[in-house]
């Protein structure tokens, strides 16, 4: 073989290595979806959550649906999360698992504070997102008339 042959065949090669080696990997380092993170917390009790009278005792993650969006209760920090409802499902799932002591159940209420009709049908959507975000990632609702 002349020497020219052995460099086409060295280049040939190291493209052929090259273009294996480009090729997209697999997503192992994609991270878990909200979903898939809140699928590991137990399925809740729905027999222990019915027997909750007072909210005063509730310690599960606390919802207050809103005409411009959803308020997420951190009674750990005593904090009110004002989300997007797009926002809601990754904010759960970033919660420790002693939020949920009750399993994967929130309580909801919707604030009764607006009578305007606007906002009512605003409240009505927003209720509806949520609900769907939340029954899509398997997390019961309980729903509490609102104060």
């Amino acid at each position: 073989m002349t020497g020219k042959a052995l460099c086409i065949g060295a280049l040939s090669i190291m493209l052929v290595g090259a273009a294996c080696s480009t090729q997209p990997q697999p997503d192992a380092a994609k991270p878990p979806s909200p979903e898939a993170l809140l699928q590991a917390i137990p399925a809740a009790d729905l027999a222990q959550v019915d027997r909750i009278h007072d909210m005063k005792t509730w310690r599960n993650p606390y919802l207050i649906v809103r005409p411009d969006g959803v308020v997420l209760l951190d009674a750990a920090d005593s904090a009110e999360i004002k989300l997007k409802p797009d926002e809601l499902l990754p904010a759960l799932a970033a919660l420790p698992a002693s939020n949920w002591p009750l399993g994967r159940v929130v309580a909801a209420t919707q604030d009764g504070a607006s009578a305007s009709e606007r906002d009512g049908a605003a409240l009505r959507r927003i209720k509806g997102i949520v609900g769907g975000e939340l029954r899509g990632a398997q997390v019961a609702i309980k729903w509490v008339p609102s104060a």
